[in-house]
């Protein structure tokens, strides 16, 4: 069973996912694979995981980086939770490139490569926006590309944090 919840954020409406004990999705109303994951059978229940993903949302968009971590559970193939692993690994007020994103994953597996492109596309279906942060990934040249909620999303999380001295 999955539940369900909303939160109303400076960027528009939010929809949290959890099972009951962790958080497994966050989208923006609209976007890109919005509720891509959850199950058929879900119901709008509060929890005291929604609380806890409130009270980290609330931190980071008061330009704050928050000094917890709600308990998460990714949803995906193995390839996926690899990308999504390494995406909360990026710092909070730092970029990092699909391209680099790929070599860190080559290495962890012991190959010589990885496909950018493979990358971005786990990266764009990523269950738990702003909380495992796509965001931060941009494009080889700088741009800020592939944001399922829209690139004005990303570039406003972007600039909330470079923009709090980090």
């Amino acid at each position: 069973m999955d539940y369900t919840a909303e939160y109303r954020s400076i960027l528009g409406k939010i929809l949290l996912a959890s099972d009951g004990e962790s958080l497994t999705g966050l989208w923006f109303f609209g976007a890109k694979h919005f509720a891509a994951g959850l199950g058929s059978e879900r119901q709008s229940k509060e929890l005291p995981i929604f609380d806890r993903v409130r009270e980290w949302l609330d931190t980071y968009f008061s330009g704050r980086e928050p000094d917890f971590m709600p308990p998460l559970l990714l949803r995906g193939t193995d390839f996926q939770k690899e990308v999504w692993n390494l995406l909360r690994k990026i710092p909070y007020g730092q970029t990092a490139t699909y391209g680099e994103i790929s070599k860190r994953l080559a290495a962890v597996r012991g190959v010589e490569r990885m496909s950018a492109r493979a990358v971005g596309a786990a990266v764009g279906r990523n269950p738990i926006s702003i909380i495992v942060p796509c965001h931060r990934v941009i494009g080889a040249n700088g741009s800020l590309t592939g944001y399922a909620a829209g690139t004005d999303k990303k570039a406003f999380l972007l600039n909330l944090e470079v923009k709090n001295g980090r």
